[in-house]
């Protein structure tokens, strides 16, 4: 079965391509592998620290997947997978692909902002050219509606 690996991170762009990701798979039959990565940064702190802070920060993004998971399961009939990650975002992405050989597609959400689509996007986008799946950008501000005739 092929899967759209799609990132879960803070940004409002991150629903545009989880619904992507999740209507896509719907209509191909395929499934969604759901990435969040834990930047290394966030523990330079003593080793206990480090270990309360790095529990915290799954136990955020379960629930902020547990969200995306039950949209995709209601309205979708998608059971998304939760794949969490510690490390440089790019790395991961790069890594999780590897690692996972039915990862077809890579989705990424497109910011709205004038400084550009975010970094993540900017720099998948270099590596494009090397990557071993199609990257899929969804840009941030498509409505549900747009989304639905798109996919």
């Amino acid at each position: 079965m092929r899967k759209f690996l799609v990132i879960l991170d803070d940004s409002r762009e991150c629903l545009n391509a989880m619904r992507f990701a999740a209507m896509r798979a719907a209509r191909t039959g395929g499934g969604v592998a759901i990435l969040s990565i834990i930047p290394p940064e966030e523990f330079q702190h003593w080793i206990g620290v480090a270990d309360i802070m790095r529990e915290e920060a799954r136990e955020r993004i379960v629930v902020h997947y547990e969200v995306f998971a039950k949209w995709m399961r209601d309205r979708q009939g998608i059971d998304p997978e939760l794949v969490i990650r510690e490390g440089e975002p790019v790395s991961e992405i790069l890594a999780q692909i590897r690692e996972d050989p039915d990862i077809g597609v890579l989705v990424l959400g497109a910011g709205t902002e004038k400084s550009g689509p975010g970094p993540l996007v900017s720099q998948m986008a270099r590596a494009s050219g090397s990557l071993p799946v199609p990257i899929t950008i969804v840009p941030g501000d498509l409505s549900k509606e747009k989304l639905e005739a798109i996919t």
